[in-house]
């Protein structure tokens, strides 16, 4: 009674101090309402006129308070009276109240087997045996401890009024969610509230502020925003406050925080506070454990911290934006044990002064750009246990000293430059556990002493370093290691079998070194090896069979090295495996067929071997594969009909192998695909609708196959599309009108197809096309418009199609970064415009075989020339040799053939264009001598002049033609795709173009055939049909690497060089329809791959020379038209000289004789055979005789054998 008559005189008295009526009957209605709220929730309906009562009384008591009656007199004890009344009613009805409380939160909550002893609701059942519950001597509930059960809920429900004696509310790592109750503030005997771990979000209640008796608040590891409030700083009894990891702010700033005398843990980690320091923290002096750590806190670190917080034992500053050096102070700090301050912006390197805080047992330094070097007085800190110095850019050696930490079990020095060596000494540290010193510059051997004196080590992370030497085979005296990364170093020699004996390891790595000869066998021991990387090393012989031992086995990574042989079958015995990369080896053979089976694979890569066979039909079982690549081996079959419902792929590569089967059955909706490629392959079927489903695809390449049908107007739903290639196909009818939507296409190839129609129309303001290429279809129409919103087009490949009409001189405007205009075998007409000389990168430009007319680009004033392909051949030209391409340096292909220029051919060539290698000028009308400076032209490989007027002599000098000297000419290798051409558009960095390899027309062994692939091998002259004259130079023997030499119908002269023989690589001889005398050189019989020669219509004479290569070429035809020739394969019989006559008298008395010698052998064989045949007696005796000599042999035999 006294106690609620103290509670409401409190509120009488507050009233009375407010000068006016309204403020007094507010306030003493809001202060009686709290009580009341408290007693009346804690009645049945029993009581209700009680309530009725208390209320009139209250309404009363505010009346006077209005009127301004003073509140006392008799007036109180008739008050406290009715509330004796009313706590004699509490008394009765607690118990069940607040089990119905309970109750009705768990009702609101998921079901939850955790609370399944929350049912029978007495007195006794609530305090005993629910979960949880623990209550007072009176039976009112002061404890609810519900941590780690997965409640699933909110608190919303929970009637806290019906617990005013709960002390303790512990939901720790639960699933609560919605918001914190303000109603929780009414939990007046509340000391330690624990929601940490939770899906809470919202604002953390002000009123929270006014639980007088909290001392553990725990609200860390929700979803809670806004500023943290001020009234937290004023909970008189607070000594654990813990708000990490939310997301508060501290927009407010601290300015209305109150010291915090009581607190002796602060954690605020992991939230967004930002600014400098807060002033409120510094002046609550009792903290031993501060955490602001993962903030945006900035500035310096207080240089008062030891004076303001002598206490502190642990100290987190790290994950801030903090700034300066480390201060000095820090050494005042006496109790201090752990100090983190890592991943700061710290400066001034690592500070001597922490040598000498002996009590240190964590110190983290790392990720700050401390600089310098590493104090060697660290190693007097002989309680540490855990050093951070990773990422401060340390330049530096690792001292000795460090060696004298007896306690450290945790060392990471990574992401420096330390150079130097790894220092012995460190097997001082014989608690060391986990070891780090990844990303360094250090050398030399990795100390075998290490692992005799750690036995507690379980990690040892030296990876990207140095190192050099072999591998310690003392690691396997490490018993307890668990990760052993010795990967991008630089060791030599076999993996150590002594790791087989580390049977807990679980993370081995040691790619990336020069390791040599076969995986150990004994490596099958470690049963607890989760992950095993050898790639990027030169190991060779086969996987062991002990490799199915290897059970736990999840990552294996070999790729990259030069093993062979089959995979051994009892790599299926890796039940966890979910990483296999074989890829970049040599091993051959058939796959395991149940290599899959009842896995979970996600990604398997055996690109870039031998395999041949079938692929395992249940590689995807687990239906999870993301990353499959078989590109490049000699895989057969179909493929895995898995893969369409592997609903994870990202990165299929299928290229280069012989696949067979319909495309749309094996792949079928994959929305995170990414990358595929199969091309190269035998694939069959048509473009299924559900290609439009795989919406996340940006590289498709299907070229290469057997593909049919039309393309759906679905298909342009694939709009990251980035590269597409369709080519080699059988694709066949329109492209549909929407093609010109895949606004992020750089790359589309769809030549050597049979597409059909003009191309479809675009209302696109700009594509990113950068490589279109349409060659070798039936489209038609005139020069397509959509070129013009091609801004960054590098590739324009229309050759071979049915365009016609002229090309539009926006094309030099709009398309500024071509590389390549490629338009041959198409119907376009005109002028070329000279617009296109504005293309700077210009390098491959191809007009041949067109109806274009008229001269071209004559003036091109300070014309930056890039060209290295130029083919103008097949149309209608007119003009003397294009002056242009003077100063044309990386020039390689100039074909002008078959055009109309006229005029002598400039000596400029051999000097302005010194990169020349294929020149082809046939079939025009160019006159005068031949310029001597073409022989200048040290890589030119074919040389094409004819069907011209060229008068003159063949150059001498031409014997000087480098590239052609060689017994074997040096390759014209094209670009790879994968180390393409790079330019430099307009000086916003480096553009790539893909291959685009040279194409020439060649007059070959009597037809015109087009070279492109194949081009590098075709080393040749041609200079027939012109009007050349004298004898041919006897230099031209010296072009060792020449493939073909027509140098037919001229006018030359003279014989035969004597040393014809030299060329014996030629395949191809013309020299026919000319003026030549004298015998054919015996020394053209040295011409082992001539193929087709022709010296009709000369004035030769003799006998034709006999070879094993001659004697093949049958046509007399060949020497025809030559009346002084005779012999093989001309009917014409040589009349023998005398030494020849001797000489055949000879072979044929030779002949006689071995005639006479065979049929005399034949006679005498048939006589006596005949003998034993016909004869009775005589083949009796014969057999007896024979039975006879065999008894003989048995019997010395016999007594050979006995002695």
């Amino acid at each position: 009674m006294d106690l609620f008559g103290a509670q409401h005189s409190t509120c009488y008295q507050e009233a009375e101090k407010e000068d006016h009526g309204t403020t007094r009957i507010h306030t003493t209605f809001v202060c009686l309402s709290r009580i009341h709220t408290r007693t009346m929730t804690w009645m049945d309906g029993s009581n209700q006129r009680a309530n009725i009562m208390l209320q009139r009384v209250m309404t009363s008591r505010a009346e006077h308070a209005v009127r301004g009656f003073p509140l006392t007199g008799m007036t109180r004890p008739a008050f406290a009276l009715l509330l004796l009344v009313l706590a004699a009613a509490t008394t009765v009805t607690a118990a069940p109240l607040q089990a119905d409380a309970l109750l009705a939160w768990k009702a609101s909550l998921a079901a939850s087997p955790a609370l399944s002893s929350w049912t029978n609701a007495t007195p006794v059942s609530v305090c005993s045996s629910w979960r949880g519950v623990a209550c007072d001597a009176a039976g009112r509930v002061t404890s609810l401890k519900l941590r780690g059960l997965g409640l699933n809920g909110t608190l919303d429900a929970l009637d806290v009024a019906a617990l005013p004696a709960l002390a303790v509310l512990d939901l720790n790592d639960n699933n609560i969610g919605g918001t914190i109750p303000t109603s929780l503030s009414r939990l007046r005997s509340l000391a330690a509230l624990d929601l940490g771990s939770n899906s809470l979000s919202g604002s953390i209640p002000p009123q929270l502020g006014d639980l007088s008796g909290l001392v553990d608040l725990r609200l860390y590891n929700n979803n809670l925003t806004g500023d943290i409030p001020h009234q937290l700083s004023r909970l008189p009894r607070i000594a654990h406050l813990d708000l990490g990891s939310n997301y508060l702010t501290n927009q407010q700033d601290y300015r209305r925080f109150t010291p915090m005398p009581t607190v002796t843990f602060l954690s605020l980690y992991l939230n967004y506070l930002n600014g400098s320091f807060p002033e409120f923290i510094l002046k609550s002096g009792n903290i031993t454990y501060l955490d602001l750590s993962q903030n945006t806190l900035s500035g310096p670190i207080p240089d008062s911290l030891p004076e303001n917080l002598p206490n502190l034992m642990y100290l987190n500053l790290s994950i801030n934006a903090f700034s300066g050096r480390i201060p000095t102070s820090l050494s005042k700090l006496s109790k201090l044990q752990d100090l983190r301050v890592s991943n700061n912006n710290l400066t001034g390197g690592i500070p001597e002064f922490l040598g000498s805080m002996s009590q240190l047992r964590g110190l983290e330094l790392g990720s700050n750009p401390l600089g310098g070097s590493i104090p060697p007085v660290l190693g007097r800190l002989e309680m540490l246990q855990r050093l951070d110095i990773m990422n401060a850019g340390l330049v530096s050696t690792i001292p000795p000293e460090l060696g004298n930490l007896g306690n450290v079990n945790s060392m990471e020095l990574d992401m420096n430059q330390l150079t130097g060596v790894l220092p012995p000494e460190l097997s001082g540290m014989r608690q060391m556990r986990e070891f780090g010193i990844p990303s360094n510059k250090l050398t030399g051997h990795i100390p075998p002493a290490l692992f005799t004196s750690w036995p507690e080590l379980i990690s040892f992370q030296v990876q990207n370093n140095s190192f050099s030497g072999r591998i310690p085979p003392e690691l396997g005296k490490a018993a307890k290691l668990k990760i052993l990364y010795l990967f991008s170093n630089n060791l030599v020699g076999s993996i150590p079998a002594e790791l087989g004996k580390l049977v807990r390891l679980e993370q081995l790595d040691l790619s990336v070194n020069s390791l040599t000869g076969p995986i150990p066998s004994l490596l099958g021991n470690l049963k607890h090896l989760m992950r095993l990387a050898l790639f990027f090393n030169r190991l060779t012989g086969m996987i062991p069979l002990e490799i199915g031992n290897m059970t736990a086995l999840q990552v294996l990574d070999l790729n990259t090295n030069s093993l062979e042989g089959e995979l051994p079958a009892t790599i299926t015995s890796l039940r966890n495996l979910q990483y296999l990369a074989l890829f970049d080896n040599n091993f051959n053979g058939t796959i395991p067929p149940d290599l899959g089976k009842g896995l979970i694979l996600t990604d398997v890569s055996f690109a870039n071997n031998s395999f041949s066979g079938e692929l395992p039909q249940r590689l995807c079982d687990g239906l999870m594969l993301q990353n499959f690549t078989a590109n490049h081996n000699n895989f057969s079959g179909s493929l895995p009909s898995c893969l369409k419902n592997c609903t994870w792929l990202f990165q299929v590569r299928l290229e280069g192998n012989q696949f067979t089967g319909d495309i749309s059955e094996v792949f079928g909706v994959h929305p995170g695909l990414d990358y595929l490629d199969v091309s190269g392959n035998q694939l069959t079927g048509k473009l299924s609708s559900d290609w439009s489903q795989c919406t996340n695809l940006t590289r498709l390449h299907m070229n290469g196959n057997q593909i049919s049908g039309n393309i759906h107007a679905s298909f342009c739903r694939l709009t990251s599309l980035q590269s597409l290639d369709l080519s080699n196909n059988q694709f066949t009818g329109e492209l549909p009108s929407c093609w010109w939507e895949f606004k992020l296409m750089i790359v589309m190839d769809l030549s050597n197809n049979g597409f059909s129609g003009e191309l479809p129309m675009s209302t696109s303001l700009a594509l990113e096309l950068q490589s279109l290429r349409l060659a070798n279809n039936s489209f038609l129409g005139v020069f397509p418009s959509i070129i013009e919103t091609c801004r960054n087009l590098v590739i324009l490949d229309l050759g071979n199609n049915k365009f016609f009409g002229d090309i539009p001189s926006w094309v030099g405007r709009s398309v500024p970064l071509l590389t390549v205009l490629s338009l041959p075998s198409n119907n376009f007409s005109g002028v070329v415009p000279p617009e296109l000389s504005k293309l700077s990168y210009l390098q491959v430009l191809d007009l041949s075989s067109n109806s274009f007319s008229g001269e071209i680009l004559t003036a091109m004033p300070n014309h930056n020339c890039s060209l290295e392909s130029f083919h103008l051949a097949g149309n209608d030209f007119v003009g003397v040799f294009p002056p242009f391409l003077r100063g044309c340096n990386s020039l390689a292909t100039l074909d002008i053939g078959n055009n109309r220029f006229f005029g002598g051919i400039p000596t400029w060539i051999g000097s302005q264009l010194p990169s020349l290698k294929i020149l082809r000028l046939r079939s025009n009308n160019f006159t005068g001598e031949i310029p001597t400076e073409l022989s200048r032209l040290s890589q030119l490989q074919l040389l094409d002049l004819a069907n011209n007027s060229l008068i003159g002599s063949i150059p001498v000098a031409f014997g000087n033609l480098t590239s052609m000297r060689h017994n074997v000419p040096p390759l014209v290798r094209p670009r790879p795709v994968s180390a393409p051409l790079q330019i430099m558009p307009n000086g916003q960095g480096q553009l790539r173009v893909d291959e685009f390899p040279a194409r020439v027309n060649i007059s070959w062994k009597g037809h015109e055939q087009t070279f492109q692939k194949s081009i590098g091998l075709i080393t040749g002259i041609d200079l027939s049909s012109n009007q050349l004259t004298e004898s041919i130079p006897e230099e031209l023997t010296y072009l060792k690497g020449l493939r073909f030499l027509n140098l037919s119908r001229n006018d030359l002269s003279g014989s035969i060089p004597e040393k014809i023989g030299r060329l014996e690589l030629l395949d191809f001889l013309d020299l026919s329809c000319n003026e030549l005398s004298g015998t054919i050189p015996p020394s053209i019989s040295n011409l082992r791959s001539l193929g087709v020669l022709n010296l009709s219509n000369n004035h030769l004479w003799g006998r034709i020379p006999t070879g094993d290569q001659l004697q093949t070429l049958v046509d007399p035809s060949i020497y025809g038209s030559n009346p002084g020739l005779c012999g093989f394969p001309l009917l014409n019989v040589c009349e023998p000289t005398l030494d020849q006559g001797a000489e055949v008298r000879k072979e044929i008395g030779d002949l006689g004789l071995w005639y006479s010698v065979i049929l005399g052998i034949v006679f005498g064989f048939w006589l006596w055979f005949g003998a034993l045949f016909f004869l009775e007696p005589w083949r009796f005796s014969f057999l007896c005789f024979v039975d006879g000599l065999g008894s003989k042999i048995d019997a010395r035999l016999y007594y050979a054998h006995m002695w």
